[in-house]
């Protein structure tokens, strides 16, 4: 097998050889690829083949990568991929002038190019452009993936994603359908009235969120920072500037680990509106997912693996006392103390740390119990006050709070509360945030004197929420694991 390798490698840099010298070639004949600086673009594949009819007989320019090519004599095809799609082109000496036929001849697998000619159809029905003129654009030094096998061994397909796209032509469109993801985003929030803006990510107190963050100096000002792990405390900081609905599409850092679901740079939304609750957020998040759905996949049935889910019924509403006794047969609203909550958690054979409180335990049991039910759009209401430090409480049981999480395909997909807005309560919040710092818990929260400050000068009822926009973009493309929609992923370093 070793040895096997090693004739394969040795094949592969004979071949690299090979491209340098045809590159050294050009540059002697004075005809270098990298000295040409634009080349006049026409039409994409698509445009061509999708509109035959008009444009049959048309001269029109295209340019793109060489995927295949077959040489017959004095006659030649050659298969173009640019964005879209893929054009076959017919090169005959004949038209394109003898010197030109030689160079194409020579030309190689990879190689990007700029063909002119017009448009026709071959006696195979296949739509093509007959050349007039074909420009080598770039020269490619470096062996493409054999084209039937393809591309398939995913840690190089993430650490070299520009191959991926060359040769899966499945990832280029799942990508394609993340920006579309993005666009329909910020087109109904438009609407909605929202201000899309900006906040730092470089901060000097990372909160908003129960997370490790990464940490940095920044020499300038010898201080140290951190990246930012959520957006909320800036927007909030808006609200109280007057700005009644903001929302920002940006990436956070979380020094977490790696999984299917989870990279620890990823992007978010959060959007806050004043003068309205949790319950707003799940009416917003409703209609928003109904239009992301219905403008990239034109349906309201979403389809992911084995899965299907339905986004035109009403989206299911539970407590989180609720769920749990629903799947889980444990009704927490008999658990009065912490002490009966531990005792419950052992009797189900539920770890917990010791600094657990009975809210604490409650979400430990609705993570074992119930989350991977929730299949069918489903939000999660009504959190203990415990696990929810920026949250209102319910004024009628202050021992919950007004928040709620949303479901799908049993992945937590937003996070909503109605926010808190007293900095009294707030301030008393942080300093529980501390106490667990104290103890141990590197995802606590610490007391932002800033914002605090900001609740302080007065921020208006609001309700406000963050989304997860690759779990959303999964969602959409069917993708197995959150490196499938980030184009680039973080992975350890290797050696190239």
């Amino acid at each position: 097998m070793s040895e096997q390798k090693n004739v394969q490698e040795q094949d592969i840099n004979q071949l690299i050889k090979v491209r340098h010298e045809k590159l050294s070639e050009l540059q002697s004949t004075g005809k270098n690829p990298f000295e040409i600086t634009k080349y006049d673009v026409s039409n994409h594949s698509t445009d061509i083949i999708n509109n035959f009819e008009s444009m049959e007989g048309k001269t029109v320019s295209v340019a793109g990568r060489i995927m295949s090519k077959r040489v017959m004599g004095k006659a030649s095809f050659c298969n173009i991929q640019d964005l879209p799609g893929n054009i076959q082109s017919y090169v005959a000496r004949d038209n394109i002038g003898e010197e030109s036929y030689k160079d194409f001849k020579k030309y190689d697998i990879g190689d990007i190019i700029g063909i002119k000619g017009e448009v026709f159809k071959t006696k195979t029905g296949e739509v093509s452009i007959h050349a007039t003129e074909v420009t080598l654009l770039s020269k490619s030094l470096q062996i493409l993936p054999e084209k039937f096998h393809g591309l398939k061994d995913t840690d190089i397909r993430y650490r070299q994603r520009y191959v991926d796209l060359i040769m899966n032509k499945e990832v280029k469109e799942s990508f394609v359908k993340r920006s579309q993801v993005i666009h329909a985003i910020r087109s109904y929030l438009d609407e909605q009235n929202f201000i899309e803006v900006e906040t730092p990510m470089l901060v000097q107190n990372a909160g908003g969120a129960a997370a490790r963050p990464f940490d940095t100096h920044f020499n300038a000002l010898d201080e140290d920072l951190h990246l930012r792990i959520s957006l909320e405390l800036y927007l909030k900081r808006l609200i109280v500037g007057g700005l009644e609905r903001v929302y920002e599409i940006g990436r956070v850092f979380r020094n977490e680990g790696l999984d299917t679901r989870h990279n620890p740079e990823f992007t978010l939304m959060e959007l806050y509106q004043a003068y309205t609750d949790y319950h707003g957020m799940m009416d917003l998040t409703e209609n928003l997912y109904r239009y992301v759905a219905q403008e990239v996949n034109g349906s309201l049935i979403l389809t992911y693996g084995e899965h299907q889910m339905d986004l035109s019924k009403p989206f299911e509403r539970l407590t989180m006392i609720d769920a749990v006794k629903k799947y889980g047969n444990v009704d927490f609203t008999e658990i009065k103390t912490t002490e009966e909550a531990k005792e419950l958690a052992k009797k189900h054979n539920i770890e917990f740390e010791e600094r657990h409180k009975k809210g604490d335990i409650l979400n430990l049991f609705f993570e074992r119990y119930v989350e991977e039910h929730l299949i069918q759009p489903t939000f999660i209401m009504d959190h203990p006050i415990e696990i929810s430090p920026l949250t209102k409480k319910k004024p009628e049981n202050p021992e919950y709070v007004e928040r709620f999480e949303f479901f799908m395909n049993g992945w937590e997909m937003a996070n909503a509360y109605s926010e808190l807005n007293d900095p009294i309560d707030q301030r008393e919040r942080f300093e529980a945030q501390e106490e667990l710092k104290a103890q141990g818990d590197d995802e606590a929260n610490s007391i932002d004197e800033d914002f605090l400050n900001a609740l302080n000068v007065g921020m208006p009822p609001t309700g406000g929420i963050g989304y997860g926009i690759d779990r959303m973009v999964m969602m959409m493309t069917n993708s197995p694991a959150i490196r499938d929609v980030l184009l680039f992923p973080t992975m350890k370093s290797k050696e190239i």
